[in-house]
């Protein structure tokens, strides 16, 4: 049974990795390199100055030494550092279509992370619970994103609730550069409001949301028992009432609105990924509107 589990996660991985370098080598390695541009600009040299170059950049020094203008040359400081947070509590195992919400978490962490090393980024790995329970340093190359995938995949956290602002302090404690962030949850926590406009002004934090489609709708199957994975909470519900599916139906969107306009308050970018939707599409449409906004 363990040499079938273990050749079964072989082969997710093998699969996640296969499928995200093809994505990234035909479309998403430009669409990323294109929004996260790096650091900023490192100075370069010093050179004569040339009709069209800008006053600003003129080395005044230089220029009262040698008599003659002389500008200042900066080149794009590309490399930087990019980090998952992802939320590995009890209710990320379950899944209705033919992933489970921790398989999507892995499969959006290989698609962003073998763009990012593409671009000569390096990326690290923080899996939380309502504890830190995994820290990965970042790294490049292919090795190290295919040690994190398989981390995600088959990691046993040792708790079962969520806490956003424990993994945002955690980050802030362990990575003190500016970063892009990508927090990948369901979000089902409350009071992270703060920690996440904190992060937000320190890191580039755009947060990535999955959704189940059987958390939205209900299914008509009688008496069915609904569990909280996190609390343990259970709850009797008739499905075959269409006045309880229409009442689960709005609670459940309600909840979705509510995290999406407390982001939205924040300035907090968000993807929001669905298990029975193409991650790819919804990644590319996130960076195409973000690329449009930031040449605005």
């Amino acid at each position: 049974m363990q040499n079938e589990s273990h050749k079964s996660l072989l082969k997710k991985v093998r699969q996640i990795d296969i499928v995200s370098r093809k994505v990234v080598d035909e479309l998403l390695g430009g669409e990323y390199k294109s929004v996260f541009k790096g650091r900023g600009m490192e100075f370069d040299e010093v050179r004569e100055y040339q009709p069209g170059d800008e006053v600003r950049t003129i080395d005044w020094n230089v220029t009262a030494r040698t008599g003659k203008p002389f500008v200042k040359r900066f080149i794009e400081e590309r490399e930087q550092a990019l980090f998952f947070l992802v939320d590995m509590s009890a209710s990320g195992s379950f899944g209705s279509t033919e992933k489970t919400k921790n398989e999507t978490a892995a499969e959006l962490c290989g698609l962003l992370a073998f763009s990012a090393i593409k671009n000569n980024d390096k990326v690290g790995l923080i899996i939380f619970t309502d504890q830190i329970e995994l820290f990965i340093p970042p790294d490049k190359g292919q090795l190290h994103v295919l040690h994190m995938i398989r981390e995600i995949l088959s990691f046993k956290p040792k708790h079962t609730g969520t806490c956003i602002r424990c993994a945002l302090d955690y980050l802030g404690k362990m990575v003190k550069k500016k970063c892009v962030t990508f927090l990948i949850s369901d979000f089902q926590d409350s009071d992270y409001d703060k920690a996440l406009k904190l992060a937000a002004i320190h890191y580039d934090l755009i947060a990535i949301t999955i959704t189940d489609p059987r958390e939205l709708v209900l299914p008509n199957a009688g008496l069915v028992e609904l569990a909280d994975a996190e609390t343990g909470e259970q709850i009797l519900i008739d499905t075959a009432s269409a006045g309880a599916r229409k009442r689960f139906n709005i609670a459940a969107r309600a909840r979705l609105l509510e995290i999406k306009d407390t982001l939205t308050r924040l300035n907090i970018d968000q993807i929001d990924i669905h298990t029975d939707r193409d991650t790819m599409r919804d990644l590319i449409r996130f960076f195409r509107t973000r690329e449009r906004r930031q040449t605005l």
